[in-house]
């Protein structure tokens, strides 16, 4: 993108400042050169673009370099198998960009690709070649990843949904690169809320980019995300304990409560009854997963829960769940939540000497590995990341969100090419200038989304 690009943040609340000063400096340290391709990877010790975390990634730090945002998107659809299939991380090797399918490892992608089209100014040929991604990638994952043909896509590896030294994945190999899945183990194929929620992520936003180019394919692809929304509750959503659970081969039922809910709800497949009831029954409650420093991987009540400082994700707090759990709220509404997590997220910081490592234990909010690890991409991001959704101006499908949460006085200001947004706030009264246009000064404790005329159109509340 060759038009300016300019994001600045100043607070009176000296905390807030040094987070943000500190996060985006380290962040610089996880920029990489791939051949000519400058891209972001995601640090702290993995020297890789992953399908799991860099496509987001590069979404939240596209004001601090474009190209970079644009690189870590792309490439993924440039090294896209001919049969659909999506490589789980793109790697330098050799001096040579090499994508891997040996896992899919997640898909954190779709929707900030239909964020960087608007941000780049929505450009049709991108679009065109998301569409073309997205439908790919589709019709793969229900040709190779429902070997029983029960309508319940299935996790052939520990890696398929990033879940490294995951108990519940018990025998299961850790890499897998066949279409077919592995025999012989108790554990996999696993039918899984996560790739159920990979194909409703790709159908949802089909319809979205349908609507856009208006080629008579959005009520088509609604009514298909609708299917697999379907097929969800069905097979795995549990009414009377409001969770989702996976099914090992045989249809065994796990019983493992996992934080891989909240990736539904990052995914937006769970209805709106189904996430508040998640929400209300076990994300707030303090035996599973409102520990002191939240977001224990399984809930910290659970047999299967493990407090490994190691990477593990059956037990510890992560920064990618912190990252992730950004959109999960506000794709449902649940604003005033967004704070309470990012508080939490900023005292650990804080705490362990502003140490962005993966991991946190879920007790005492001792960073793990914090004397090999202090810049790993997804915690570093998610503090930036729920400062600029809570005192800041951020992209969500085409609109610019204002977050005036009330408190500190701050400042926030971003150039988008020839559009300028600014926020300044006294802690009670924000003032905002959409492109020269000023509006009355608005309350805080409110996020706000104008028309372009400079109405409110929308505005959500912190409480």
């Amino acid at each position: 993108m060759s038009q300016p690009v300019f994001q600045h943040f100043s607070c009176s609340d000296p905390r807030l400042q040094t987070l943000w000063d500190t996060a985006l400096a380290l962040s610089r340290k996880n920029l990489r050169s791939f051949e000519d391709r400058r891209v972001l990877v995601e640090g702290g010790g993995y020297e890789k673009i992953w399908l799991e975390t860099q496509p987001m990634g590069g979404d939240m730090y596209f004001p601090h370099d474009p190209q970079a945002a644009y690189n870590n998107i792309s490439l993924f659809m440039e090294y896209q198998r001919e049969d659909g299939r999506l490589p789980g991380s793109i790697a330098l090797i050799d001096g040579k960009i090499t994508p891997q399918f040996n896992k899919l490892q997640g898909f954190c992608f779709p929707l900030h690709a239909m964020n960087l089209y608007f941000q780049m100014g929505e450009e049709k040929d991108f679009l065109l070649r998301l569409e073309k991604c997205l439908e790919k990638f589709d019709a793969w994952l229900w040709r190779t990843r429902d070997s029983d043909r029960d309508g319940v896509l299935e996790s052939y590896c520990v890696y398929d949904t990033g879940e490294d030294n995951a108990l519940r994945y018990g025998d299961a190999p850790c890499w897998w690169e066949e279409d077919t899945p592995p025999k012989g183990n108790a554990y996999v194929p696993m039918a899984s809320m996560d790739m159920m929620s990979f194909s409703f992520s790709c159908r949802h936003t089909l319809s979205r980019i349908a609507c856009i180019l208006q080629n008579g394919k959005e009520a088509c692809w609604r009514q298909k995300a609708q299917d697999v929304q379907k097929a969800l509750i069905e097979n795995l959503w549990d009414r009377e304990k409001s969770a989702c659970f996976d099914r090992w081969p045989g249809g065994r039922k796990q019983t493992v409560l996992c934080h891989n809910n909240l990736r539904c709800m990052y995914w937006e497949s769970f209805t709106d009854e189904m996430a508040r009831a998640f929400v209300e029954k076990h994300l707030l409650n303090p035996k599973e997963f409102f520990t002191p420093m939240p977001l224990p991987s399984v809930s910290a009540n659970d047999p299967l829960f493990r407090n490994v400082p190691e990477n593990n994700w059956s037990g510890q707090s992560e920064g990618l769940t912190f990252q992730r759990l950004i959109f999960a709220l506000e794709n449902y509404g649940m604003e005033p939540l967004v704070p309470l997590f990012g508080e939490r997220l900023f005292a650990a910081v804080e705490k362990n000497g502003f140490a962005f490592t993966q991991q946190y234990d879920p007790f005492t909010g001792e960073a793990s590995l914090k004397n090999t690890q202090s810049a790993y991409g997804p915690t570093i991001l998610s503090v930036l990341g729920y400062i600029t959704h809570l005192y800041g101006i951020y992209p969500h499908r085409g609109d610019m969100r204002f977050a005036a949460m009330a408190g500190p006085a701050y400042t926030f200001s971003w150039q988008l090419g020839e559009k300028n947004y600014h926020m300044e706030s006294d802690g009670t009264c924000v003032r905002i200038t959409l492109n020269g246009l000023s509006p009355a000064p608005l309350p805080c404790g409110f996020v706000y989304t104008f028309d372009p005329q400079g109405n409110v159109k929308n505005k959500r509340s912190f409480t």
